[in-house]
């Protein structure tokens, strides 16, 4: 999977298009992302102590990878991911400005 946690990200489809955040979790097996902020889902929790109410909390729910693009830090759009291999290692580019992500 192309998107690490702490990456920032652009939604390009879904009821969050256009909007930004940061990857919170990576899911590479399911092919799925957490974002701050972005999905979220409304939970109903009970009072655990007698005298305290109960709440709704709001939490970001995981969505599949491909309706997002990374946003590169140095051109600062939203872009599609190389990778280069120099030796044994291998990092990510920029498929615009071939800048390393």
């Amino acid at each position: 999977m192309k998107i690490k946690k702490g990456d920032q990200i652009l939604v390009i489809s879904g009821k969050d298009k256009g909007r930004k955040g940061k990857v919170i979790e990576a899911l590479p097996k399911q092919g799925k992302i957490v974002v701050e902020n972005i999905n979220l889902r409304k939970k109903h929790s009970k009072a655990k102590k007698s005298g305290e109410k109960g709440q709704i909390i709001e939490l970001p729910i995981a969505f599949q990878v491909s309706d997002v693009k990374i946003v590169c830090p140095k051109c600062d759009k939203a872009v599609r991911v190389g990778y280069n291999i120099e030796g044994k290692k291998k990092y990510r580019i920029c498929k615009k400005c071939n800048q390393e992500i």
